[in-house]
């Protein structure tokens, strides 16, 4: 592993979002470098974890992203 930094190093993200789009793109700035912190609703998550289809009660479609 290089020691390079990524673009993003130093910058704390809040990522409220929720589905698809908002986590895919903070996934992308944690990738370049910053700190994502997620917040979730406590009453079960990103809404995405409760689409199908389910393998071992857990979301595939979830899990895919």
């Amino acid at each position: 592993m290089d020691d390079a930094k990524g673009l993003l190093e130093g910058i704390v993200i809040l990522d409220l979002t929720r589905v698809l789009a908002g986590p895919y793109c903070c996934a992308l700035l944690a990738d370049m470098g910053a700190t994502v912190i997620k917040i979730e609703n406590p009453k079960g998550g990103d809404d995405s974890r409760h689409m199908g289809p389910f393998i071992n009660d857990n979301s595939v479609y979830y899990a895919n992203f």
